[in-house]
Formats: C-alpha cells, structure tokens, sequence
C-alpha cells in the first residue's frame, strides 16, 4: 500500500516493513456488494504481488466509505469532494477495510465494517476543510485524523484506526498468528 497513513499504523504498532509498489486495475466490477467490492481490490492486490509473497509475508488491503450501499471513492476533484462531504453530512456510513495476507502457498483475509456518525456540516466548515487538508486522497473525502473528525463526527461504532485506513488491533492478531 502507497498509504501514508496505513505506513503510519504499522510503525506505531513496531513493525518493519518495506512498502511494495504494484499496479492494480481498481476499477469496480459492477454487480458487487461494497463488502464484495472490498474484498475483490484487496485480493486483486495481493494478487498484483505474487512474485514477493513466495518469500515474504505480504499484506494489501483497500478501504471503502460506502452510504446507502453507495460506494464512495476517492473525490475526482473539489466539487465531487463538496458533494460527498454534504452526503455525509448529518447522516452515518459505514467505512469497511479489508485485509489480505499472502505467505507462500498460506493466504488469509478479513474485512472490518466501522459505522460513522457525522453531525450537520455547514458549507463554511466543509470549504474550510477541503481548503485546508485537501482530502483528495481519502475514501469519502475526509480522514477521521483531521479536522473534520474532531468537529464533524460525534460517534464511531467500531474501531478508529479502521477508519484511518486499516484495523490495527485485528492486523496485528493476525500478523502474530501468522509468524507462529
């Protein structure tokens, strides 16, 4: 994963790691569920890294911001970042990540599911925010990190670093099974 922020989870947890840069076709294939949308990037990943996972363990994963069983992906400018943030907005979604591990002829996934409960946003706070942290990198257009989860989001069921991008406390559970 190019993700800073998943880069960010796994050092925090003390893990080393080199980060793999694969090409991967990300485009939805239609008739899937955004859990089996999920699924599907997070395996065409690990997929993408067959030649490292024959001597190494490799993780890929991909997360979706999905409302109303609507995907929202990354915003393909500053409107369609307007646009997702007032869908958002006074509502909840659901944010899923899933995760696959590939080891050898050994492969292992999971998906977290995390609900996310934004406040009303005023037009004022949602320019301000895109202005400022220009979330044209993020799964629904914002990053609970931010300034827009401090103010915006009242209430998560799930876990945090899920919405950040990948669950750690499961990531890491399964990291150390793995090595067993």
């Amino acid at each position: 994963s190019g993700s800073p922020r998943r880069k960010e989870l796994l050092q925090d947890a003390g893990l080393s790691f080199d980060v793999i840069s694969v090409n991967v076709d990300e485009s939805i294939k239609a008739g899937l569920s955004p859990l089996e949308v999920v699924d599907d990037l997070a395996q065409r990943k690990l997929k993408a890294c067959s030649e490292y996972v024959q001597n190494n363990l490799v993780v890929t994963a991909d997360t979706l911001v999905f409302i109303k069983n609507k995907i929202l992906g990354k915003p393909i400018d500053r409107e369609d970042a307007v646009r997702m943030l007032k869908l958002l907005a006074n509502s909840s979604h659901t944010v899923t990540t899933s995760v696959c591990f590939g080891y050898g002829e050994k492969q292992h996934s999971f998906n977290v599911s995390t609900k996310v409960f934004f406040s009303d946003l005023s037009s004022q706070a949602i320019d301000y925010y895109i202005d400022h942290y220009k979330p044209f990198d993020k799964a629904g257009s914002y990053g609970i990190q931010e300034w827009i989860g401090n103010i915006g989001i009242y209430k998560i069921e799930g876990s945090y670093t899920n919405v950040v991008g990948l669950p750690m406390a499961e990531t890491y559970k399964t990291l150390l099974h793995l090595m067993e």
